[in-house]
């Protein structure tokens, strides 16, 4: 029976055009249900009481902006736990992340959201308003109920193995002293915080094949050509990143007037994003281009597209005068270092002198292995930087990582340091603060291609405003746990998503 209550949105439509017909007043609930429990059963009860008939619309899985793991039970499940309730008539899986589309669909006389929904300003979504405004143009009106309500994300966190058991723990003692709201709160008030971001500007591309099996004739692997994708990354990532949360940032790298691609990175950057770009004679702008195994997203081989010789020294000059003359506009100055030419040690010297806030990574690569060290700075207010590169840059393979994170900071005269550490989560440092270990937030992983700049683009306003490097380093580690969900630099780790990851990791 409740089986035969889920339709798809067309087929539902259609029936409640009839249901109309014959003076029937439709009441149109929405959400995602991923664990029903008595505050949705009141919820729903309520909403049925305000018309005729009651249909519930639910969020597909790939809308699900609870983090990973989340959903638990897949929209067909979620679809029929609803359709299971007496209340409820009809029930339809959407086939987009809000309900607008819906609502739009079905002309409900009565749209019925909780009452935690009634007040805009607590709205993570900022979605209420727009929702409103759809049904008010179908002629119908929004309710809100006033029944008991309960948290699925808390029931899950409490009763399920949603996260990694290190990670469970860590949360449990986290909530002590950071609620969701806090949280969401403190990365709001980083609007304020102007920001430069300035390193080398990176084309990634993915060129997707399918393997068709080893040549006969030689020892190779044939592939097909499948379809591409083409990424800002580098830089521009992060500065895409970092524009979600701050709403000035200024853009300063160099491109190839050879081949610059500068229409596409303007394209592909947020609009408050403001670039400046130098340009080098007689190359191009770097490009990276991966063979990427199409079925698992296992990446085959790289080529990249390069000229990582120094700026010429009048170049150097230029873009010295111009920094020079803007970095104490600035709360942040975010420096990612690849290593391919730009930031030459000229340029690294007037980083270091005249900025108000510099927060860095040197990034080691295939390009630059031995040769791009983090101790290249003679200063940074903030060093994040991942494991391997860190014990590089010191010769220390060994030594506990305490005593790395201590040697780093006292290098560059850091008062905050943040170390990515792959699966074991990362460690921040903060000198009256001590050490903090965060743990994975999730086991799940697509694609770790631009995790690091995801983590250094979000969580160095964090440390440029003084948040304590506890908080910094779960806000990184949240921000990590998104966007190794995303194929490459494919978009960049957004506000709400994380605002929903982070309320329901502390429920």
């Amino acid at each position: 029976m409740s089986d035969a209550k889920v339709q798809s949105l067309e087929e539902l439509a259609k029936t409640l055009e009839r249901e109309r017909s014959r003076g029937r007043r439709i009441v149109h609930c929405h959400g995602v249900f991923d664990l029903l429990h008595p505050g949705h059963i009141r919820h729903l009860e309520a909403a049925r009481r305000e018309g005729d008939v009651l249909v519930v619309t639910v969020t597909p899985d790939r809308f699900v902006n609870k983090g990973p793991g989340r959903p638990v039970f897949n929209q067909r499940l979620r679809a029929e736990s609803v359709a299971a309730l007496v209340p409820v008539d009809h029930v339809a899986i959407t086939d987009s992340p809000t309900a607008i589309e819906a609502i739009r669909a079905l002309r409900p006389a009565v749209y019925v959201k909780g009452g935690d929904y009634a007040d805009p300003a607590t709205d993570l979504t900022g979605k209420i308003d727009d929702e409103r405004v759809a049904v008010e143009a179908v002629g119908g009106r929004v309710h809100f109920t006033q029944e008991i309500t309960f948290s699925s994300s808390g029931l899950l966190n409490t009763h399920f193995d949603v996260y990694p058991e290190e990670a469970q723990a860590f949360l449990r003692e986290f909530r002590t002293r950071y609620s969701g709201d806090a949280v969401v709160g403190a990365l709001k008030r980083l609007r304020d915080v102007k920001a430069l971001v300035i390193g080398d500007a990176i084309i990634d591309e993915y060129h997707y094949v399918q393997s068709m099996g080893k040549s006969p004739k030689e020892l190779l692997v044939a592939t097909r050509y499948v379809r591409e994708e083409h990424f800002a990354g580098g830089i521009l990532a992060c500065a895409n990143h970092l524009a979600g949360f701050c709403e000035r940032v200024d853009l300063v790298t160099v491109l190839g007037s050879r081949d610059s691609c500068e229409a596409f990175i303007r394209a592909h950057l947020k609009p408050n994003v403001r670039p400046r770009f130098f340009m080098r004679p007689d190359t191009g702008t770097v490009v990276k281009r991966r063979f990427v195994e199409q079925a698992f997203l296992n990446k085959m081989f790289e080529i990249a597209f390069l000229d990582d010789t120094e700026l010429s020294p009048s170049i150097e000059e230029e873009i010295a005068t111009y920094l020079r003359g803007v970095l104490d506009q600035y709360d942040l100055v975010l420096v990612a270092d690849y290593g391919h030419g730009f930031l030459t040690s000229e340029l690294v010297l007037v980083l270091a002198s005249n900025a108000r806030f510099l927060a860095v990574n040197a990034q080691t690569n295939s390009a630059n292995t031995g040769f791009n060290l983090i101790t290249k700075y003679p200063r940074a207010d903030y060093v994040c930087i991942d494991e391997p590169e860190v014990r590089l840059a010191l010769h220390d393979r060994t030594s506990p990582m305490q005593d790395v994170i201590r040697r780093v900071a006292k290098h560059l005269t850091a008062r905050r340091v943040a170390i990515t550490r792959g699966h074991h989560g990362s460690m921040t440092y903060e000198e009256q603060e001590g050490f903090c270990t965060v743990p994975v937030l999730s086991r799940e992983v697509i694609d770790r291609i631009g995790a690091g700049d995801a983590y250094l683009g979000v969580t160095a306003p964090c440390a440029a405003a003084g948040y304590p490097m506890d908080l910094v380093g779960f806000i990184g580690n949240a921000v990590g746990a998104l966007a190794v969900r995303i194929i490459g630099n494919r978009t960049p780790v957004e506000p709400v998503p994380l605002f929903k990851f982070i309320t329901a990791l502390l429920k």
